[in-house]
């Protein structure tokens, strides 16, 4: 297993949508390195993009840094439903060191996924699961947080990723 270098704004592939990916020993083995990458940085949530590869996988781990290690590794991930709830707070993304920025995300969703074994998932995800789950997913789709703020924020923002 191994840390892998984490790609920072503005690199053009983490703006890519993701193709889906293929379970087998390739797949299996990304995933346990981007869990060391994700717990060395360290982080909650790492997409595939993140680390350079443009498959729809991603890895979060909501309760580590609490002491108990739960991690959850989703592959080809969607998105099936989204609580018309929603809360703003700071969003820290390790491809975008600096200052972190307000989103909005929903309070709950349903996420379906597929295990690195093939097995079919899906859960309700609430409070800070369900949005680094959506944070995780919006890199999939080509999404960064700087994507979520007014123009007249982004560029603050950037100036402050810049510094």
């Amino acid at each position: 297993m191994a840390v892998l270098p984490i790609l920072r704004w503005p690199d053009p592939r983490l703006k890519a949508p993701c193709a889906p990916a293929t379970i087998g020993p390739v797949l299996n083995s990304l995933a346990a390195d981007m869990l060391d990458t994700m717990y060395a940085a360290p982080g909650r949530g790492l997409a595939a993009p993140q680390v350079g590869v443009s498959l729809r996988l991603f890895v979060m781990d909501t309760t580590w840094k609490q002491g108990r290690r739960s991690p959850v590794v989703a592959v080809n991930p969607q998105i099936v439903w989204r609580s018309p709830t929603t809360a703003t707070g700071p969003e820290g993304c390790l491809s975008i060191p600096g200052p972190l920025p307000n989103v909005t995300r929903a309070t709950e969703i349903d996420l379906a996924w597929t295990d690195l074994d093939g097995t079919p998932r899906s859960e309700r995800l609430t409070g800070f699961a369900a949005i680094c789950a959506q944070h995780e997913y919006d890199h999939l789709e080509g999404i960064l947080t700087l994507d979520h703020l007014s123009p007249a924020d982004r560029a603050l923002a950037e100036e402050a990723v810049s510094e």
